[in-house]
């Protein structure tokens, strides 16, 4: 019961089953979402506010300011050290988020190499010129894995990830582990799905909601407090758009569909993701309590069937 990782696609309810699970065995969070380690991106990283948590202790969220890039290797590397600390105590930690590759970065050996500054600029340049679409479907015929993964949107990790591939030969993905490689073999990986077409309407009443709570408010103080000089943190659905509203390149309207249609995508991609995954056992939406009874149930098994 030491580590336990709740993963899927975005508006599925991973924060709200952590909660109640970590309340039921006395555990801790730890936040595998790239954009819940911003300050002050709150609403549209739908990120609990400090009553939702009810007092169970949240790692890794709000550890970042705008103006700073996140980085999958720091990420390794402190989420590792807050899981070793807290399994030293024997307490159990809870992994939640749907950043697929964070989690991956957390549970298994993955090898980051450094940047060349050269080659990294080249591409970005590269990426200016050309435009997004052009890079991600560039990345798309050498690493579709990779590309499933990262939103065509994040042009950060489009250019890093062809970075990669041009520094090592090999795609991107390369990087991911081996069977029997993985840093905790006890972690038991539980995933939230739900019909497709009753995702899309959760996702597109998400949305609705974001904007009624004062996303564009949101959006444009962190506009003021240096959202613009971080290339990460602008890239994050909903802030993309509204930045856009912003520099007069979308109405609001169009920037609402944009961000649903774009976080439909997401959704999908998560999906493809954690598919490969074997060592996830999948749980269809269900009332919380028998969503934790779901998940009890599975820590002492192998693995349950998909319900």
């Amino acid at each position: 019961m030491s580590l336990i990782v709740i993963c899927g696609a975005t508006a599925t309810g991973k924060s709200d089953l952590a909660v109640a699970l970590a309340k039921e065995i006395n555990a801790h969070i730890i936040n595998a979402d790239s954009m819940q380690l911003y300050k002050g991106m709150d609403i549209g990283t739908a990120k609990l506010s400090v009553s939702e948590r009810q007092g169970v202790p949240h790692h890794l969220i709000d550890v970042l300011s705008v103006r700073e890039e996140a980085t999958v290797a720091q990420y390794q590397s402190d989420a590792r050290s807050l899981i070793d600390q807290l399994l030293e105590k024997n307490i159990p930690a809870i992994v939640v988020g749907g950043t697929g590759l964070y989690i991956k970065a957390i549970l298994d050996d993955l090898n980051f190499p450094d940047t060349d500054p050269e080659v990294r600029a080249r591409i970005a340049k590269e990426a200016e010129v050309q435009g997004v679409d052009a890079m991600h479907q560039r990345l798309a015929e050498l690493d579709p894995g990779a590309a499933a993964a990262i939103p065509k949107e994040n042009v950060r990790r489009v250019v890093r990830a062809l970075e990669v591939i041009e520094l090592t030969g090999k795609p991107y993905t390369a990087n991911l582990p081996r069977e029997g490689s993985t840093r905790y073999p006890q972690a038991k990986q539980f995933g939230l799905v739900m019909e497709r077409e009753t995702l899309q309407e959760r996702i597109d009443l998400r949305v609705d909601l974001m904007w009624e709570k004062g996303l564009i408010a949101e959006v444009r103080d962190l506009m003021k407090e240096g959202l613009l000089e971080g290339r990460t943190a602008q890239a994050a659905l909903g802030y993309a758009q509204i930045i856009k509203i912003a520099q007069g390149e979308m109405t609001e309207s169009e920037a609402k569909e944009e961000t649903k249609r774009a976080t439909r995508q997401y959704a999908r991609r998560q999906e493809t993701w954690f598919s490969r995954d074997e060592r996830i056992t999948w749980i269809k939406k269900a009332p919380i309590e028998q969503l934790v009874e779901k998940v009890l149930s599975g820590i002492n098994s192998p693995r349950i069937a998909k319900t």
